[in-house]
């Protein structure tokens, strides 16, 4: 493992507590989009069909248990907790990711690295992935103001991304035989995602005041 991965890790890591620190912390799942969370849990439990079948490193696999554990969490509060559900505004997530879903998996069967039933769903994960953050970009955007944590979450979620492009560059230069290039492209197309709101992101920064996607 590279210093670019680790990085990216912990990023991804610190993304989920604090969007975990939101919702039990307030009680409340404001601004956040279920059907991301549900997209989310989804690229998870179908990239890590390995977890029981191919051991790698105790760090691997224990990463790979919290980020299903996490994502099955969040999706359980926003939908079954008695107070934080009634937060939920459904009604500005209206993205219809079922046929984002369906489209990926389509991909997936049509580009993959060998047409196996765990690279064909490692495929579709990636797939996946890098078009999740669309429902909550779109009810970000739609709300128009961002409360401080949830967009501490989505930059947190986007940096993650953006220093696994670092990361397959470091293994293209150090590695003899590199073919994770479904990774690559994706990586690079979720990342592009998130340059609108990283611009929005930094004017707020750097002009100390509240956060705002225009509509």
């Amino acid at each position: 493992m590279n210093i670019f991965r680790f990085a990216g890790d912990m990023t991804h890591l610190i993304s989920i507590l604090i969007l975990l620190l939101k919702i039990y912390a307030t009680k409340s799942c404001a601004g956040i989009s279920l059907k991301t969370q549900e997209l989310y849990a989804i690229v998870f439990l179908a990239r890590y069909l390995d977890l029981f079948t191919d051991y790698i490193s105790l760090y691997n696999s224990v990463m790979k248990i919290v980020f299903i554990v996490s994502s099955l969490a969040i999706v359980w509060c926003m939908r079954r907790h008695p107070v934080v559900r009634r937060s939920y505004d459904k009604d500005l997530d209206t993205f219809r990711h079922q046929f984002v879903v369906l489209a990926c998996f389509g991909l997936a069967l049509l580009l993959n690295e060998k047409f196996t039933f765990q690279e064909v769903f490692w495929a579709f994960s990636i797939y996946l992935e890098a078009v999740a953050i669309l429902p909550q970009l779109v009810l970000l955007q739609r709300s128009g103001n961002v409360d401080n944590l949830t967009g501490q979450y989505v930059f947190f979620l986007g940096a993650y991304r953006a220093l696994y492009i670092l990361n397959w560059i470091y293994r293209y230069f150090t590695e003899v035989y590199f073919t994770r290039w479904i990774a690559c492209v994706s990586g690079v197309i979720q990342t592009a995602i998130y340059a609108d709101f990283f611009y929005y992101y930094y004017i707020s920064w750097k002009n100390n005041t509240k956060l705002q996607l225009p509509a």
